[in-house]
Parts: structure tokens; C-alpha cells; sequence
């Protein structure tokens, strides 16, 4: 794939990302965060594969750690949400 589909393919999935998440209305956002942290679970470990490619240059290692930093943290902070936002439902 050249460059120009690859910014048009990642330019296309952040409309389409942007205009799904603004239509969702907020009884939703708790089940969709349990789906968005098996996403970013998918995500952490493709991460992992590319920060730890030996053969390949010191661009994709940094960019492989940069992306397992941010999947962590969206992991984390999703599951920590997710957390809070059930214990609002446990009886008192």
C-alpha cells in the first residue's frame, strides 16, 4: 500500500471513529467501554509485536513502545471506568 491510501485509509477511520462516538448516547457508554477494552486489549498486543521486532529500524521501536505506552493506559484507565461506573449499581 502506498502512503496516499494509507493516510487516506487512517484519515477515513478517524471521521468514522469521530462520528460514531458523538452519536452515542450515554446509557450506552458503559457496555461500549467493555468493548473498547478487548479492543485495545487486541491493539496492546500488536503493539507488542512491533516494539519487539529485532530486524527493524529504531523508528518502528519507537513507535511500537510509544503505541504498547498509550494501549496500556487505555486499558487501564477503561477497565478503571468501567469499575466505578458498575460499583454505582451495587446495592448499598
Amino acid at each position: 500500500m502506498d502512503f496516499v491510501s494509507q493516510l487516506t485509509l487512517f484519515v477515513l477511520a478517524i471521521f468514522l471513529g469521530v462520528e460514531l462516538i458523538t452519536k452515542v448516547p450515554p446509557t450506552l457508554h458503559t457496555p461500549l467501554m467493555s468493548g473498547t477494552n478487548a479492543i485495545s486489549g487486541i491493539i496492546l498486543v500488536g503493539a507488542l509485536l512491533a516494539a519487539g521486532r529485532a530486524g527493524d529500524s529504531l523508528l518502528v521501536s519507537v513507535l511500537g513502545f510509544i503505541a504498547v505506552a498509550l494501549a496500556a493506559i487505555n486499558v487501564v484507565g477503561g477497565f478503571m471506568v468501567t469499575n466505578r461506573m458498575l460499583a454505582m449499581f451495587k446495592r448499598k
